[in-house]
C-alpha cells in the first residue's frame, strides 16, 4: 500500500516538473523572440551607427564559444543547474536595464558583453535542466520544448504590434519586461533529487571530448542548424526583392514555427532511433534550401516553409534524445555547453561568410547551406551504428 500511495505524489512532481518548465521556457523564448528582431531597431533608433550595431550584435554569438562552456561546466561541477538557471534569468533582466539607461556605444557595448555572458548560458543550463528531468521522470523533450517555440513566435508578433504603438527608443522595456517575467517563471522551476558522487569529476569534459560518438551528435547539429543562417538573415530581404509584403513574409515565417510546434508535439509517436531523426531533418533541409534557391512560386515556397518543422524541428529533437542517451547524466550540462559553443562557433563563422557569399551569387548561398546540411545528414548517418549501440546513461541530479 505505502507503494501505491507514492504513486499519485511521484505523478504530481512529474506534472510540477513539466508545467514549471513548460512556464520557463515560454519567458526565456519570449525573451529571445522579442530581442532578435528588435533590438537593432532599438539601436537604431537611440543614434548608434551601422558598424556599432554589428559589433554589439556579434556578442551572443562571441559568448556561446568562449564563456559559455564555463559557465555551465561550472554550474555542473556544482550541482546547480538550477540554481544557475535562476541566477542567469535574473542577471540578464540587471543587465538589460543597464542596457536600456546607455545610448553611449562603448557603453552599450561593454554592458551588453557582460549581459551576453549570463545570458547566452540560459538555454543550454535550460535544456540540461529539461534532459535531467527527461531521464529522471520519462518525460518527452519535445512537449516540453514546443512551449518555447510558441512562445517565440507569439513574443516576436507582440513585439511587431507594439513597434506600430510605442515609439521605437522604448522597445528595450518590452524586453526588459520578459526578461522580469523569466525571472519570476523561474522561481518556479522544481528542484530535482540531487545525487551527490564521491569521486572527483576533474577529468570529465576531457573524456566527453575524447567521444567521438559524442562528437559526431555535436558536429552535426551544427552543420544541419548551421544551413539555417541563410534562411534566418537573408530570407526576408529576398522575398522583399521577390516582391512579397510584409504581412506575407510573417506569414511564411509563421509557417515555419508551426510546423515545429507540431513536430514537438507529435514526438513521442515517433519511433525512429534518434541519429535516423537527425538524418532526416539533414536531408530535408538539403530539398529545402535547393527548392528555395530557385525562387519558387508562393504556394510552394509556403510548403517549403512546413518543412522547418523537419529541418530544424526534427533535427533538435534527435540531438537532445542522442545526448541523453550518450552523455552521461551528471556531465549533461557540460555536454549542452560544448553543444551551443560548437552550434555558436560554426554558426557565427557562417553567418560572416554568408554576407560575402550573398554579396557574389545571391540566392545562390542556398546551395552552399545545402552541402552543409548534406555534411550533417552524411556524419550522423556515418556514425549511427556506435550511437545505436551506447546504452543510456543514468540520471543524476540537478
Amino acid at each position: 500500500m505505502a507503494g501505491e500511495s507514492q504513486i499519485p505524489i511521484a505523478e504530481a512532481k512529474k506534472r510540477r516538473f513539466a508545467v514549471s518548465l513548460a512556464l520557463f521556457y515560454s519567458a526565456v523564448f519570449a525573451v529571445s523572440g522579442t530581442h532578435l528582431p528588435f533590438f537593432p531597431v532599438w539601436l537604431k533608433a537611440i543614434g548608434v551607427d551601422a558598424a556599432w550595431i554589428g559589433l554589439i550584435n556579434a556578442l551572443p554569438a562571441i559568448t556561446r564559444f568562449t564563456t559559455l562552456p564555463q559557465v555551465t561546466a561550472f554550474a555542473e561541477k556544482r550541482q546547480a543547474i538550477r540554481a544557475a538557471m535562476m541566477v542567469s534569468v535574473l542577471a540578464t533582466a540587471i543587465g538589460f536595464t543597464a542596457v536600456g539607461l546607455q545610448q553611449q556605444p562603448l557603453a552599450l557595448f561593454l554592458i551588453y558583453a557582460l549581459t551576453c555572458m549570463m545570458w547566452t548560458p540560459t538555454m543550454p543550463l535550460t535544456d540540461a535542466y529539461a534532459l535531467h528531468g527527461v531521464a529522471r521522470y520519462g518525460l518527452d523533450y519535445g512537449p516540453l520544448r514546443l512551449w518555447g517555440s510558441a512562445a517565440f513566435a507569439g513574443g516576436s508578433l507582440a513585439c511587431g504590434y507594439l513597434v506600430d504603438s510605442i515609439a521605437p527608443r522604448d522597445l528595450i522595456w518590452v524586453i526588459v519586461a520578459w526578461a522580469v517575467v523569466a525571472v519570476l517563471a523561474s522561481l518556479l522551476l522544481q528542484p530535482l533529487d540531487e545525487v551527490r558522487r564521491r569521486t572527483a569529476e576533474t577529468h570529465a569534459g576531457k573524456a566527453l571530448l575524447r567521444d567521438g560518438g559524442f562528437w559526431a551528435i555535436i558536429a552535426s547539429a551544427a552543420l544541419i542548424q548551421g544551413s539555417h543562417v541563410a534562411y534566418y538573415t537573408f530570407s526576408a530581404i529576398n522575398w522583399q526583392l521577390q516582391g512579397l509584403g510584409g504581412l506575407t513574409i510573417a506569414a511564411l515565417w509563421t509557417l515555419g514555427v508551426i510546423a515545429e510546434i507540431v513536430v514537438f508535439a507529435l514526438s513521442p509517436r515517433v519511433s525512429l532511433h534518434p541519429s535516423t531523426m537527425m538524418a532526416i531533418g539533414g536531408l530535408s533541409a538539403v530539398v529545402r534550401w535547393i527548392v528555395t534557391a530557385n525562387e519558387p512560386p508562393l504556394a510552394l515556397l509556403a510548403i517549403v516553409q512546413l518543412g522547418h518543422g523537419l529541418t530544424f524541428g526534427m533535427t533538435i529533437i534527435g540531438t537532445m534524445n542522442l545526448l541523453v542517451q550518450r552523455v552521461p547524466a551528471h556531465q549533461i550540462a557540460r555536454g549542452q555547453g560544448y553543444y551551443a559553443a560548437c552550434n555558436g562557433l560554426l554558426g557565427a563563422t557562417t553567418s560572416i561568410a554568408s554576407g560575402a557569399i550573398y554579396a557574389r551569387i545571391g540566392d545562390g548561398l542556398y546551395y552552399v547551406m545545402a552541402a552543409m546540411a548534406a555534411a550533417g545528414a552524411l556524419v550522423i548517418w556515418s556514425a549511427r551504428h556506435r550511437l545505436k549501440s551506447h546504452p543510456q546513461s543514468e540520471a543524476s541530479g540537478g
